[in-house]
């Protein structure tokens, strides 16, 4: 089984090269992997999949050429782009899937996240998240006009990044006592996920013995991708 993981692109219309990045990464892996995991954060903002915007519409197409190759695609929600539905997905051949997500490698239970969950010490951040999460709120947002969720849109986007200016390092980086609980309440030793924005690969001890964590990059100033092929697992960069 060939896998490839990807998180965090932010894609949207003013950032054009980040669209042009992806499509040549699924160019370079056309016909190479058997399944694509995105953990989140596919795009900058999601306010429906009755307004797609036009990278929407491209990379809706892209993944559904992929998927002709025999490739399968898992999407996964992130804290930028939770509204995203199984209309958008349907269109682009790609499966929907809960976070947390726990696939099979070789025989080897890994657990798959977006990752936002795990800063707990972000209260403010936790707090919005679970209301925008609620069934209800999101009925009722989806109600609403395109412009007054454009609006909203905006103003929760330029709340985020004063409030991000406030936090400290810690604070918008992971909480590890829940990576140690996560992990072991999911009895893995494998760990992928994304929303940080920061690579790595970290060793750590859990219930399971020595284990590891892959936080996946974001797709800023290049791009990032984790490649799994027979045993091995690469975590790698590339220039836009």
């Amino acid at each position: 089984m060939r896998r490839l993981f990807i998180s965090d692109l932010h894609l949207e219309d003013k950032r054009p090269e980040i669209t042009r990045a992806l499509f040549s990464l699924l160019d370079h892996f056309n016909d190479k992997i058997d399944e694509l995991y995105i953990l989140g954060d596919l795009f900058e903002i999601w306010l429906g999949d009755d307004a797609l915007t036009e990278t929407a519409k491209r990379v809706s197409e892209r993944l559904n050429k992929l998927s002709e190759t025999g490739a399968a695609v898992f999407i996964m929600h992130g804290n930028r782009d939770f509204l995203l539905g199984e209309q958008f997905c349907e269109a682009s051949a790609a499966n929907l899937i809960e976070d947390p997500h726990i696939i099979h490698m070789d025989g080897r239970k890994v657990l798959l996240m977006h990752g936002d969950t795990l800063c707990i010490e972000d209260q403010l951040y936790m707090d919005f998240r679970n209301t925008v999460r609620n069934s209800t709120w999101q009925k009722a947002f989806l109600q609403k006009s395109i412009e007054e969720r454009i609006a909203f849109g905006k103003q929760a986007r330029n709340q985020s990044q004063e409030d991000a200016k406030e936090k400290s390092y810690e604070i918008l980086d992971v909480t590890p006592s829940e990576v140690i609980r996560v992990m072991d309440h999911h009895q893995v030793d494998l760990f992928i996920h994304g929303h940080t924005h920061r690579p790595a690969r970290h060793t750590l001890i859990t219930q399971a013995g020595p284990s590891e964590r892959i936080v996946l990059g974001d797709w800023h100033k290049q791009g990032w991708y984790l490649y799994q092929d027979d045993n091995q697992l690469e975590l790698k960069s590339f220039q836009f």
